[in-house]
């Protein structure tokens, strides 16, 4: 651990730190992310990832650390500067970035695949990766992104989902093609020419897609698809966040499959 403490929010590694949570491209470059929170930090070490350095703030962290990284000491001044949220635990993490694959999916018997077609929002790709953790989805494949899988929203609004289901980027005809390669029967989440999701089965190997709010699912998905389901909407509005629809779907795949 550094014998000093950081105090000023103007020293050099807390600006950057500040720099790989506020821009996309920096963490690229850089081959690193931040995470905030002893559990998200938890997820992470057990999924394998390199922690490069560990800030650490004595006077809120609840628990000491130990490990093969850096750890430097912070002020709570800094921390608030630097934290996104109140309750991380006084903890915050640069962590260096792994690049999966489809060809890096490990997959069962009768796979259950959630896929996202260009959403943009951190904060939904969290709330959808925390419902397929739950639904023991097997994988998660976000098509075409729009919002990079080390954004600091969507591991806060994962809760450290991201690391505990696996997750890939890819573009929509790498995705498609490897489903169709490995028999995934494909069901498409639209509201034209479908059937109610409770009337599909999906108790085989199955992949739930499912796009933006305000565009839908582009044709070459609708083309691709075994099946096109939808959710009843019985107000006067046509569509539900996407978290909650992936969530309602994922959880009939569970039903049918107990």
């Amino acid at each position: 651990m550094n014998d000093q403490m950081i105090t000023s929010s103007q020293n050099p590694k807390i600006k950057r730190l500040m720099l790989l949570q506020q821009k996309s491209a920096e963490r690229r470059k850089a081959e690193l992310f931040v995470v905030e929170g002893q559990r998200e930090l938890q997820h992470c070490i057990e999924a394998g990832f390199d922690i490069d350095t560990v800030f650490y703030c004595p006077e809120i962290a609840q628990a000491s650390l130990k490990g093969d990284y850096s750890i430097i000491t912070i002020s709570p001044s800094v921390y608030e500067r630097v934290a996104y949220r109140g309750s991380t635990e006084g903890i915050i993490a640069q962590v260096r970035s792994r690049a999966f694959t489809l060809n890096d999916l490990h997959l069962g018997a009768e796979p259950l695949v959630m896929v996202l077609e260009s959403v943009e929002k951190p904060g939904n790709l969290g709330a959808v990766l925390r419902s397929a953790d739950a639904a023991g989805v097997d994988a998660v494949i976000v098509c075409d992104p729009l919002t990079d899988l080390y954004n600091p929203n969507l591991i806060r609004s994962s809760i450290g989902a991201i690391f505990t289901v696996p997750c890939v980027a890819c573009s929509s005809a790498e995705c498609i093609a490897w489903l169709k390669a490995h028999g995934i029967q494909i069901l498409t989440a639209q509201l034209q020419d479908s059937r109610l999701y409770y009337d599909t089965t999906m108790t085989g190997p199955t992949a739930i897609v499912m796009g933006t709010e305000a565009t839908g699912l582009t044709d070459a998905w609708r083309q691709a698809a075994d099946a096109h389901i939808r959710i009843p909407m019985l107000g006067r509005l046509d569509s539900l966040n996407v978290s909650v629809s992936a969530a309602i779907l994922l959880y009939e795949a569970v039903r049918q499959r107990q």
